[in-house]
């Protein structure tokens, strides 16, 4: 169930893309996978797009913008359309992308650390010696 009103009041891709902050591109893609039903046409054939439409299109940037993958966000649009959903599946998928972002970030800064580390450790020089190579090539 969308929260919007889906009144017949269409607009063009152009106009949803503005309104959504979604690329004309990117919105044909969220389309192409199923993100958002399939939308009405003009007779000659032009995508026209409710008021419900371009705040689904808005749903899925804030979600991309907050990092979660296609398959989430098609989870997530689903959920958010199902009246009926148990609020500890959204919070699953959140939880288990939380946790990702969470590794990656201490990823991060174990590659942070150990690069900062050779920067210092390298001379800068005209000398041909780096330890930024050596570590690189595995034989630091």
């Amino acid at each position: 169930m969308r929260n919007v009103d889906s009144s017949p009041v269409n607009v063009a891709i152009g106009e949803a893309s503005r309104r959504s902050g979604v690329s004309a591109r990117m919105v044909r893609h969220y389309e192409g996978l199923g993100l958002l039903p399939s939308v009405a046409r003009t007779d000659s054939g032009y995508r026209q797009y409710s008021e419900a439409d371009v705040h689904s299109l808005r749903f899925i940037k804030r979600a991309r913008d907050l990092g979660f993958s296609m398959d989430e966000i098609g989870e997530l649009v689903g959920l958010w359309h199902n009246r009926r959903r148990a609020s500890a599946s959204v919070k699953r998928i959140a939880q288990q992308h939380l946790n990702e972002l969470e590794q990656r970030i201490v990823d991060m800064q174990a590659m942070h650390s150990t690069l900062a580390h050779l920067v210092h450790c390298c001379h800068g020089d005209a000398r041909p010696d780096c330890p930024i190579l050596e570590d690189l090539a595995g034989s630091a």
